[in-house]
């Protein structure tokens, strides 16, 4: 099978923990985390992955404390554009 450079392989029918880890898609609305992450900023989309992960991967505390600290990188990013 043939495709562009640009298109995506067909995929397989097994989860795969590199195009679409459990901790990411498990979320009870749905929606695949990176769907939202992918229109942030690194520091937004790392801080939204770790709050969206916190309870699903089985280290909420260690996930939260990641979160702020990218949450406490945007903020210093954006306090030196003012």
């Amino acid at each position: 099978m043939k495709f562009a450079f640009r298109d995506r392989p067909p995929r397989s029918d097994t989860k795969s923990n590199v195009d679409h880890p459990g901790h990411y898609n498990q979320h009870p609305s749905g929606i695949e985390c990176i769907e939202i992450t992918k229109h942030m900023n690194f520091a937004m989309g790392n801080a939204v992955k770790y709050l969206w992960r916190a309870d699903l991967k089985g280290t909420p505390i260690e996930d939260l404390k990641k979160a702020e600290n990218y949450i406490r990188i945007e903020i210093e990013r954006r306090e030196e554009r003012v």
